[in-house]
């Protein structure tokens, strides 16, 4: 299985400061060294952590294929042109959520879509839709003639938390997700089938098969028995764990439970 590797979280700790250390663009031979196979950036539009010069660097200098996420209005269709990155990840949007919480409505997009995927062939850049797991959805990718979907992972990493780690107990609790552990039980079993049954809808239509959000060292390995899955994007946990162990290090942990 792929590893993409979100390197944002390293930008984010420089903005804690607004100061210019530590650079993302250090990263990239350390994530090449480390057996990765792709670097992954969302350059959002308040710019709250990845800039455009960063964009610019780390695309011009990556030894990896970078994946560049972003939004679908124009000012940032119009920045992935100019930057050339190798794939475009198109992802929602919302200038008050932490992270991207859910997948692009694709139905709903359908048509603002078509004009960007034809920018984008045109311009030899690969396009991926990030998704929410469901039928309607990997339909809509498919008829878009997209390359890849990625399939949002967060349901699935929200119950497991929830199950699995004192988060229940916490203000971060998920609201929608107090439940008794046995319907949480049931959730994950949900959310686990959905993700299976999407990939193999993608698989079966020609769609290469991505997924991420929430994942990390505890949860990911469910996802890793998801066969037509080819490729994770990872980024705030490796981050995390690069604090006391090294990004390579931290790298290798997480590639040693994928391959």
């Amino acid at each position: 299985m792929l590893l993409g590797v979100n390197i944002d979280h390293i930008a984010v700790l420089r903005e804690a400061r607004k100061i210019n250390d530590p650079d993302p663009l250090d990263a990239l031979s350390i994530v090449k060294r480390s057996g990765a196979d792709q670097i992954t950036i969302h350059l959002r539009e308040d710019r709250r952590h990845i800039h455009d010069e960063d964009a610019q660097k780390i695309i011009e200098n990556s030894p990896l294929p970078v994946n560049l996420e972003c939004a679908i209005n124009e000012e940032m269709i119009e920045k992935a042109l100019f930057l050339r990155p190798h794939r475009v990840t198109l992802v929602p949007e919302k200038r008050e959520e932490v992270t991207t919480e859910g997948g692009l409505d694709v139905v709903k997009n359908f048509d603002t879509i078509v004009m960007i995927a034809q920018k984008l062939k045109r311009a030899q850049i690969e396009l991926s839709l990030f998704i929410d797991p469901n039928s309607a959805m990997v339909d809509a990718s498919h008829a878009l003639k997209t390359q890849w979907i990625e399939l949002h992972t967060g349901m699935y990493a929200n119950v497991y938390a929830m199950l699995f780690t004192n988060l229940s107990r916490t203000h971060h609790s998920i609201k929608t997700l107090e439940l008794n552990r046995e319907s949480l039980h049931v959730k994950l079993h949900e959310a686990l089938a959905e993700l299976s049954m999407a990939s193999k809808k993608a698989h079966l239509l020609g769609l290469k098969v991505a997924a991420g959000h929430g994942l990390n060292y505890h949860n990911v390995t469910a996802i890793k028995g998801i066969e037509e899955i080819v490729e994770l994007n990872i980024g705030q946990s490796i981050i995390a764990r690069s604090v006391f162990v090294g990004l390579e290090n931290a790298i290798k942990e997480m590639i040693g439970l994928l391959r």
